[in-house]
């Protein structure tokens, strides 16, 4: 998993356009895992079974995590579709991502070279209109607590940008918290330190 921050869709977006007479509607969505991607394209492909193609790409974690991308050309040429699809996302810096498009054929054949246009470009419209908020990924320490350091757990956390997911309470206080990955490392560092120890690291 990327420990730097990325862009994410803050909503979906639809863009749709007709080319010689093929009608084309470019929806993009927020997927977090590729079981969500392939729900969301799941879910169109259903919505509109009508269609003569339900073409798709994903990025379904971090923009340069390759091991999360996806595409089909769901009978379209090979080529021609999926993978422009896909190269629109990989170079838009937004992680998170399934583009889906629709097509209605109109009878009028478009070549190969006109369907990696219309495909890819579809896409590369919709992000135009994409609004997208900051990903900040999250690590989990988990983390035995005295009573006398619990404030000291809270004013750290608070401190790093991270919270305190969990609490369970026994004769100490074992907690969860998630913390900016790329400070995960020195917020554990720090609360030992300043508890001269009394706060503990939990080994899963």
């Amino acid at each position: 998993m990327s420990d730097q921050q990325y862009a994410i869709p803050a909503g979906p977006v639809i863009f749709e356009e007709e080319i010689k007479k093929s009608r084309f509607i470019t929806r993009l969505m927020h997927t977090p895992s590729i079981d969500t991607a392939k729900a969301f394209v799941a879910q169109i492909k259903t919505e509109f079974s009508d269609a003569r193609h339900n073409c798709w790409a994903f990025v379904a974690g971090a923009p340069s995590n390759s091991m999360q991308y996806g595409f089909s050309d769901d009978g379209e040429p090979s080529g021609t579709a999926g993978k422009p699809m896909l190269n629109q996302l990989a170079g838009s810096g937004v992680g998170e991502i399934t583009a889906i498009t629709t097509r209605y054929s109109g009878g009028i054949k478009l070549g190969t070279g006109g369907l990696v246009k219309a495909y890819g470009g579809g896409v590369k419209q919709a992000l135009l209109e994409l609004q997208t908020v900051q990903k900040v990924p999250l690590t989990c320490i988990q983390l035995r607590v005295p009573f006398d350091q619990v404030n000291l757990l809270e004013y750290v956390t608070k401190e790093q940008g991270g919270i305190i997911s969990d609490r369970v309470y026994s004769d100490v206080v074992c907690c969860k918290l998630e913390v900016p990955t790329q400070l995960a490392q020195l917020s554990t560092d720090r609360l030992i330190e300043l508890s001269k120890g009394k706060i503990q690291t939990i080994d899963d």
